[in-house]
């Protein structure tokens, strides 16, 4: 949720739009992890960052045990993935 917090908050979105992306939530909640956010903002957005570099350093290493240990699924993924980007435009 603080991702996503941050992300409506620093777009400008009211508590309202949050709430519809959240429908288990009360607006009383949303404006709750609003207000925690805020109060803790500095120490929630490094946490996040820290959160963000580990998730990159994971994939990445991922990546590279399945290039190294299957070069064939990693040719084909990448062909794969490289024929959705060209169909998509």
């Amino acid at each position: 949720m603080f991702h996503s917090t941050r992300l409506f908050t620093r777009s400008g979105a009211s508590p309202e739009t949050i709430k519809g992306s959240f429908p288990t939530l009360t607006l009383e909640q949303v404006y709750g992890a609003i207000a925690f956010y805020l109060s803790r903002q500095p120490e929630i957005d490094e946490y996040l960052r820290k959160s963000e570099e580990e998730y990159e350093a994971d994939r990445q290493a991922n990546h590279d045990q399945l290039r190294r240990e299957k070069p064939e699924l990693w040719e084909r993924l990448m062909r794969a993935k490289d024929e959705r980007r060209t169909t998509r435009r």
